[in-house]
């Protein structure tokens, strides 16, 4: 399981130099408009449409590098006692163990929710291996069903026999009894125990939340012997557990809520073991607590990272710990530890470029090992495999794609405007001294404490061989250096992200990879916030930007209470109830701080029914934006003897409501050729050119 990464995750919404500047600038209010005019949707279409050739042959490439990367490890196998399971979008088969794929058969259908249910979100198996759960999410909205389905006898079932409506999290706590969460208006705050007895289904409410800032997800300990309640919002928690051998009984309290107190908990030999931010500098360590004593006067520490490293999640083996942790420049390593005394710390070194880990899948059984994905944007998944009885780290099978050395991974660090040293990773194929005339895609995040999505991408692949640079910057606000670099760029120290993305890209320039010219941003969700800060203040440093699902009008959303997540995150942004926060989130709000100059082009990307970030928040900055630009291009005309080029702004505007991205591969392969698309075009490049100038250098260096 992943301790730290959770559920919660998902309820989120995927700063300027000027710190002290409160007020809003007085062009603003010229700017404002309420709705989305129809001239900016048919320009935005007619720009669209100026792409589509370029989007067409784009397309073409992707459907080629997709299939010549399609049988890269995936986490989609899990095994029981006596079978072994296999998902993909639509369905899960399974096999009798050791026998393979032979006698494969299907024991869950995705449609069997209902017309319009479509991709499996969550599977868990009963104990002894007689139930299976699954939750199924609707086509392009975020609504799941969970479903039921018995497993035992010859003959499977050939639908489920039960089915729930708006379930997130759940657990089996036995063979009849499940906890589940549900979901409604994106908040998580109530708890159910569901028993299948033989007189019927008996559904009980066992917890529910009545703080609005806290959400709250059903887990289950690695041995299964616990089912926790695990209640969170932006500065604390608070964990409650059920035993699985009194399954029927209420919820216990670990520890009551405290400001400031973050915990998650894991459990073996009738023992706690709890990750903390009791550790120096409010970071995570590892302490230990009776089962019988759970509270925090019992918690022992056992474990702390080793100074210049953060632990980033936590595996609970039979008699061993194993921690994901960071180093100052956001490179991977697992660190094990014995769980009885005397405690022995290993360090496993990792691949160079490892850039993103993924945990196996748990089944019924834990065989005392941990087995993971690696990866990076442009290095395709391989499978590893920690064994704690020789304590040795092995690759599960043989992959082609292990050795990928035409390419470099370059760990930097870029100098703040506070001088805070901020962690930047670099791909690249060409030497760091060629990358002077290479297009640059800049990524960002830093907001929730989350860290930059550094999983493999196809279509990152594709601009790495196009001799494109790819950087990640690692900013303030994002979780890659722990829990104080996520309160360092967080509520008041939001304009840090800001200041952090600044650095990084004249870090880059200076050092000569790439220039302005040909340097493009791309974010999503709360990324934006940062991406549209620095266009604000910066927008010479860029040449095109890329913004899907963007969190845009900070100050309008956090000041309606009725919108979905706005209570819950005042923890990351703030309260603009209390006049220093309204003021400090005003200085940076990407739409409160638009004014009239020239903004590198932008393709914004927007999904019509999306419930996290306001709709009516992308078109407001939308139209305050071309407003801001009309009017300079027109001061510029009057003194100028050729007209000024006007940015482009497009609002690709697409149905439904799933903030992360369709998951129909075509729809999705779309959306990437026109993004990419318009990179290619606003950077003035032909992909059709860098594609020959990459088949020269194969001839060159065949290997």
């Amino acid at each position: 399981m992943n301790l730290i990464t959770s559920s919660y995750l998902l309820l989120l919404r995927s700063v300027s130099r000027n710190i002290h500047r409160a007020n809003i600038h007085p062009f603003i209010s010229r700017l404002y408009t309420e709705g989305f005019s129809q001239t900016t949707a048919e320009l935005s279409k007619a720009q669209l449409q100026k792409l589509r050739g370029q989007e067409q042959r784009l397309k073409r490439r992707l459907h080629s590098i997709h299939r010549k990367f399609a049988n890269v490890p995936e986490n989609s196998e899990f095994q029981g006692h006596h079978h072994v399971y296999f998902e993909d979008d639509k369905g899960i088969y399974r096999s009798t163990l050791g026998h393979g794929e032979q006698g494969m058969v299907q024991v869950f259908r995705a449609d069997w929710a209902g017309d319009g249910y479509g991709s499996i979100q969550r599977v868990r198996l009963s104990p002894t291996e007689t139930m299976l759960a699954a939750t199924v999410k609707k086509d392009h909205h975020e609504e799941t069903r969970c479903m039921l389905v018995h497993l035992g006898g010859v003959n499977l079932r050939q639908n489920a026999m039960l089915v729930l409506d708006n379930v997130l999290s759940f657990e089996w706590a036995a063979d009849d009894v499940l906890f589940y969460s549900t979901q409604e208006t994106l908040r998580c705050l109530r708890v159910f125990r569901l028993h299948l007895s033989d007189s019927g289904v008996q559904t009980t409410l066992v917890y529910e939340e009545k703080d609005p800032e806290f959400f709250v997800e059903v887990s289950c300990s690695r041995d299964q012997r616990l089912v926790t309640i695990n209640c969170s919002s932006k500065i604390s928690s608070e964990v409650w557990f059920i035993d699985s051998k009194t399954r029927l009984s209420f919820p216990t309290l670990i520890q009551f809520r405290q400001p400031g107190l973050l915990y998650h908990v894991e459990h073996s030999d009738n023992h706690l073991f709890i990750l903390a931010n009791t550790g120096a500098h409010q970071e995570y360590q590892l302490l230990r607590a009776p089962l019988a004593s759970p509270s925090m006067p019992h918690w022992v520490p056992v474990f702390s990272a080793v100074p210049g490293t953060v632990i980033k999640d936590m595996e609970l083996l039979q008699d061993h710990c194993v921690f994901t942790v960071k180093d100052s420049q956001c490179r991977l390593q697992i660190q094990t530890l014995t769980t009885k005394e005397p405690y022995q710390l290993n360090t496993l070194q990792l691949p160079h470029w490892a850039c993103d880990l993924s945990p196996q899948r748990v089944g019924t059984v834990d065989r005392g090992s941990f087995g993971f994905l690696l990866s990076s944007p442009v290095h395709p998944p391989v499978h590893y495999l920690y064994s704690s009885r020789n304590q040795k780290l092995s690759i599960t099978e043989d992959n082609r794609y292990i050795s990928l050395p035409e390419f470099n991974t370059t760990r930097l660090q870029s100098p703040s405007q506070d001088g805070t040293m901020v962690p930047l990773t670099l791909l690249h194929m060409a030497a760091l001294s060629e990358l002077h005339n290479a297009p640059l895609l800049l990524h960002v995040y830093g907001a929730y404490g989350v860290d930059l999505n550094m999983s493999f991408s196809p279509e990152k692949r594709l601009l790495l061989e196009d001799g494109w640079a790819l950087a990640y910057c690692h900013v303030r606000g994002g979780g890659e250096r722990g829990l104080a670099w996520h309160r360092a760029g967080s509520v008041l120290q939001k304009q840090r992200g800001v200041e952090d993305l600044a650095a990084c890209i004249q870090t880059l320039h200076h050092l000569g990879v790439s220039h302005p010219a040909l340097t493009a941003l791309t974010s999503r969700s709360a990324g934006a916030v940062l991406a549209g800060a620095l266009c604000n203040h910066n927008p010479q440093l860029l040449r095109a930007v890329i913004l899907q699902v963007p969190f845009l009008d900070v100050l309008g959303t956090m000041q309606d209470p009725s919108l979905p997540l706005t209570v819950e995150e005042r923890g990351e942004w703030g309260d603009p109830l209390i006049r220093e926060h309204r003021e400090n989130i005003a200085s940076y709000c990407p739409c409160h701080n638009i004014i009239p100059q020239l903004y590198p082009p932008i393709l914004i990307t927007a999904y019509s029914e999306d419930r996290r970030v306001p709709l009516s928040g992308v078109m407001k900055y939308v139209e305050r934006l071309k407003k801001a630009i009309q009017m300079c291009t027109n001061q510029v005309d009057v003194n100028a003897e050729q007209p000024a080029r006007v940015p482009a702004v497009i609002l690709d505007m697409q149905p439904g409501g799933d903030h992360f991205g369709p998951e129909d591969f075509h729809q999705s392969l779309n959306e990437s050729a026109r993004q990419l698309a318009f990179l290619y075009t606003e950077l003035g490049l032909d992909h059709q050119k860098t594609r020959r100038q990459k088949d020269k250098r194969k001839l060159k260096n065949p290997n």
